[in-house]
């Protein structure tokens, strides 16, 4: 399964929920969609409670979108982690590299 998307936007917040996998085999698409949304956010948060399944290809894809957002001065923000997103995160000591709160999804 791929991944899939939901999308809702607050002003200059857009808040985006992923789900599914996000892989080698989904990044592409996913990256498309993930950076027009960031251009037309000041502000994104993308929750990841419904991804099943993340290798380093999903992960280079948050790495970048973080990095665009901060190029871009705007703020990026992951929440409700996945058991799967948590597992990567901590395999590769990216933990602290977002910044984010690792919070287990309920």
């Amino acid at each position: 399964m791929d991944a899939a998307f939901s999308a809702e936007k607050e002003g200059d917040l857009c808040r985006m929920t992923l789900s599914g996998e996000l892989s080698i085999y989904s990044a592409a698409e996913a990256k498309d969609r993930l950076l027009g949304a960031l251009n037309g956010c000041r502000q994104m948060e993308i929750n990841l409670s419904d991804i099943e399944e993340i290798d380093t290809s999903g992960i280079q894809l948050l790495v970048l979108l973080k990095r665009e957002a901060k190029a871009s001065d705007k703020v990026l923000t992951l929440v409700s982690h996945s058991a799967a997103t948590l597992e990567v995160l901590e395999l590769l000591r990216l933990e602290s590299y977002f910044g984010d709160p690792l919070i287990l999804a309920p």
